[in-house]
């Protein structure tokens, strides 16, 4: 099957004229004043709506036991 008709440069500007990339939306945190996207959880302080959800000093706290252990037992 052939193609019939052939689309101008125009038509296809016009069709791809809503593909035009945004910058996301940022909100300000109410406990550190930092920026985060909207309707997620601050990355820095753990809070979302002035309210604490996530105690990240118990997650990185975490994380460095758990690359201790690695390095551990690369060692031996």
């Amino acid at each position: 099957m052939t193609v019939r008709m052939r689309h101008t440069r125009a038509h296809t500007g016009n069709r791809r004229s809503h593909h035009a990339l945004t910058a996301p939306r940022l909100s300000t945190c109410a406990n550190c004043q930092k920026s985060h996207l909207r309707h997620r959880v601050c990355e820095n302080c753990g809070s979302y709506r002035g309210k604490g959800i996530i105690d990240l000093t118990a997650k990185i706290e975490a994380k460095q036991k758990k690359r201790a252990a690695k390095k551990e037992l690369a060692t031996k």
